[in-house]
């Protein structure tokens, strides 16, 4: 079977590739992760989860190489990770009562023919009305300062939305699995079929 690499040291998406049951390692690329000019969020998140694949292919020249990105967009305002707790605050005060749109990028590159798939898969929260007080506890008891749009989908974040829109929550985590199995049944590795390991 062809060495599964999943370009990221994000604990959130090898939690989420896990759940598929296919062995694979991680490996975290160097890339800059800036916008260009005028690029929208959802060809930002592309172009990075590209990036960060391909970056890898040189290392791991016969494996197939997972690469994602997400970014968040409220009002065409891009969200990135906050990093602190005011700035996770200053993000939940514009989000809430807006929908919120998350665009995941997904990468899977064959380092051994040099070919790569590419696409992105949005998924929108909407989010509730809130205080400053419910924004500023939850940020305190959720702590999501490493992640887009400042609050974590899988745990006490559910609690900030009316509703989600999307194919995939997944997605909203981090890695569109129903997309990337797609992906990945292209090169018979079928979490379904596959003899265990």
């Amino acid at each position: 079977m062809r060495q599964l690499i999943l370009a990221s040291s994000s604990p959130y998406r090898r939690a989420l590739l896990a759940k598929l049951g296919i062995p694979f390692d991680c490996a975290a690329p160097y890339i800059k992760e800036e916008a260009l000019p005028g690029e929208s969020a959802a060809t930002l998140a592309s172009r990075l989860a590209t990036e960060k694949a391909l970056a890898l292919t040189a290392q791991f020249p016969g494996a197939l190489i997972i690469g994602s990105d997400q970014v968040a967009e409220c009002d065409g305002q891009l969200l990135g990770k906050p990093g602190n707790t005011e700035n996770a605050i200053a993000q939940l005060r514009l989000c809430a009562g807006r929908k919120v749109n998350f665009h995941t990028g997904l990468c899977l590159a064959d380092a051994l023919s040099g070919k790569h798939s590419t696409l992105c898969e949005t998924f929108s929260v909407h989010f509730r009305n809130l205080s400053p007080e419910e924004i500023r506890r939850y940020v305190e008891l959720d702590q999501p300062l490493d992640c887009a749009g400042s609050f974590k989908a899988e745990g006490l974040g559910i609690a900030l939305f009316e509703k989600m829109e999307g194919n995939d929550p997944n997605t909203l985590i981090g890695l569109p699995l129903i997309r990337l199995i797609d992906l990945l049944r292209q090169y018979q590795l079928d979490p379904l079929s596959r003899t265990p390991s």
